[in-house]
Protein backbone atom coordinates (compact mmCIF):
# COMPACT_ATOMS: atom_id res chain seq x y z
CA UNK A 1 0.00 0.00 0.00
CA UNK A 2 1.45 3.60 -1.04
CA UNK A 3 2.28 5.86 2.33
CA UNK A 4 1.53 9.66 2.19
CA UNK A 5 4.74 10.23 4.28
CA UNK A 6 7.86 11.50 2.52
CA UNK A 7 10.99 11.96 5.07
CA UNK A 8 13.25 14.15 4.26
CA UNK A 9 16.96 13.79 5.04
CA UNK A 10 19.48 16.89 4.43
CA UNK A 11 22.60 16.47 3.10
CA UNK A 12 24.17 20.18 5.35
CA UNK A 13 22.43 19.03 8.61
CA UNK A 14 24.41 16.95 11.40
CA UNK A 15 23.75 13.50 10.32
CA UNK A 16 24.11 12.61 14.69
CA UNK A 17 20.53 12.86 14.82
CA UNK A 18 18.77 9.42 14.87
CA UNK A 19 15.81 10.92 12.77
CA UNK A 20 14.74 12.50 9.32
CA UNK A 21 14.93 16.59 9.74
CA UNK A 22 11.59 17.43 7.69
CA UNK A 23 8.77 15.04 6.79
CA UNK A 24 6.01 15.91 3.71
CA UNK A 25 2.40 14.63 2.67
CA UNK A 26 0.81 15.29 -0.52
CA UNK A 27 -2.32 17.79 -0.55
CA UNK A 28 -5.59 15.21 -0.50
CA UNK A 29 -3.67 13.21 1.91
CA UNK A 30 -6.04 12.76 5.26
CA UNK A 31 -4.32 13.98 7.93
CA UNK A 32 -4.56 12.60 12.11
CA UNK A 33 -3.39 14.21 14.89
CA UNK A 34 -3.28 12.41 17.49
CA UNK A 35 -3.35 13.01 21.50
CA UNK A 36 -0.43 11.99 23.51
CA UNK A 37 -0.10 8.40 23.66
CA UNK A 38 0.45 7.78 27.60
CA UNK A 39 1.58 4.96 29.46
CA UNK A 40 -1.72 3.68 30.71
CA UNK A 41 -3.50 0.47 31.14
CA UNK A 42 -6.98 -0.34 29.79
CA UNK A 43 -8.17 0.30 33.43
CA UNK A 44 -6.61 3.89 34.14
CA UNK A 45 -3.76 2.83 36.25
CA UNK A 46 -0.08 4.33 34.88
CA UNK A 47 1.90 1.23 33.72
CA UNK A 48 5.71 0.56 34.83
CA UNK A 49 5.88 2.90 37.59
CA UNK A 50 9.53 4.42 37.98
CA UNK A 51 10.47 2.85 34.22
CA UNK A 52 11.62 5.31 31.46
CA UNK A 53 11.49 2.36 29.34
CA UNK A 54 8.67 0.45 29.93
CA UNK A 55 6.56 3.66 30.00
CA UNK A 56 8.13 4.19 26.61
CA UNK A 57 6.96 1.21 25.63
CA UNK A 58 3.28 1.13 26.65
CA UNK A 59 3.15 4.65 25.22
CA UNK A 60 4.42 3.33 21.89
CA UNK A 61 1.32 0.10 22.15
CA UNK A 62 -1.45 2.98 22.47
CA UNK A 63 0.20 4.77 20.32
CA UNK A 64 -0.03 2.20 17.83
CA UNK A 65 -3.69 1.31 18.60
CA UNK A 66 -4.51 4.65 18.45
CA UNK A 67 -3.71 5.04 14.88
CA UNK A 68 -4.97 1.50 14.08
CA UNK A 69 -8.50 3.05 15.16
CA UNK A 70 -7.48 6.15 13.05
CA UNK A 71 -6.90 3.57 10.04
CA UNK A 72 -3.15 4.66 9.70
CA UNK A 73 0.37 2.58 11.65
CA UNK A 74 3.73 3.96 12.43
CA UNK A 75 4.68 4.13 9.36
CA UNK A 76 2.03 6.74 8.40
CA UNK A 77 3.35 9.05 11.26
CA UNK A 78 4.75 12.17 9.89
CA UNK A 79 6.11 13.45 13.18
CA UNK A 80 6.63 12.93 16.66
CA UNK A 81 6.99 14.48 20.00
CA UNK A 82 8.19 12.66 22.90
CA UNK A 83 7.89 14.28 26.36
CA UNK A 84 9.75 12.58 29.45
CA UNK A 85 9.19 14.03 32.80
CA UNK A 86 12.98 14.43 34.20
CA UNK A 87 15.89 17.00 33.99
CA UNK A 88 18.45 14.13 33.40
CA UNK A 89 19.63 13.59 29.56
CA UNK A 90 19.72 10.15 30.58
CA UNK A 91 16.41 9.64 31.02
CA UNK A 92 15.15 11.32 28.11
CA UNK A 93 17.56 9.01 26.24
CA UNK A 94 16.37 5.88 27.29
CA UNK A 95 12.75 6.64 26.34
CA UNK A 96 14.12 7.87 22.84
CA UNK A 97 15.62 4.49 22.42
CA UNK A 98 12.66 2.42 22.84
CA UNK A 99 10.81 5.05 20.43
CA UNK A 100 13.43 4.91 18.13
CA UNK A 101 13.11 1.18 17.81
CA UNK A 102 9.50 0.77 17.58
CA UNK A 103 10.00 3.22 14.67
CA UNK A 104 12.56 1.34 13.06
CA UNK A 105 13.54 2.64 9.56
CA UNK A 106 10.87 4.84 9.22
CA UNK A 107 13.22 7.18 11.26
CA UNK A 108 10.74 9.88 11.64
CA UNK A 109 11.22 13.79 12.48
CA UNK A 110 10.93 14.14 16.41
CA UNK A 111 11.24 16.34 19.10
CA UNK A 112 12.85 15.17 22.01
CA UNK A 113 11.87 17.19 25.89
CA UNK A 114 12.53 16.76 29.28
CA UNK A 115 9.31 18.19 31.28
CA UNK A 116 8.95 19.19 34.99
CA UNK A 117 5.23 16.60 34.99
CA UNK A 118 3.40 15.03 32.89
CA UNK A 119 -0.82 14.89 33.43
CA UNK A 120 -1.22 11.28 35.29
CA UNK A 121 -0.39 10.52 38.21
CA UNK A 122 3.39 8.55 38.10
CA UNK A 123 3.53 9.19 34.29
CA UNK A 124 7.13 9.96 33.19
CA UNK A 125 6.69 9.66 29.45
CA UNK A 126 3.97 10.81 26.66
CA UNK A 127 4.41 10.86 23.23
CA UNK A 128 2.30 13.31 20.70
CA UNK A 129 1.99 12.18 17.10
CA UNK A 130 0.48 13.20 13.48
CA UNK A 131 0.40 11.25 10.71
CA UNK A 132 -1.20 11.57 7.24
CA UNK A 133 -2.83 8.73 4.72
CA UNK A 134 -4.04 8.39 1.95
CA UNK A 135 -7.91 6.86 1.41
Amino acid sequence: MPRAVTLIRSATLSDVAEYAYAATAPAGARMIHLAGACPLNADGTTAAVGDYAGQAAKSVENLRTALADAGAALPDVISTRVLVASTRQEDLVTAWQVVRDAFGEHDVPSTLMGVTVLGYHDQLVEIEAVAAVLD
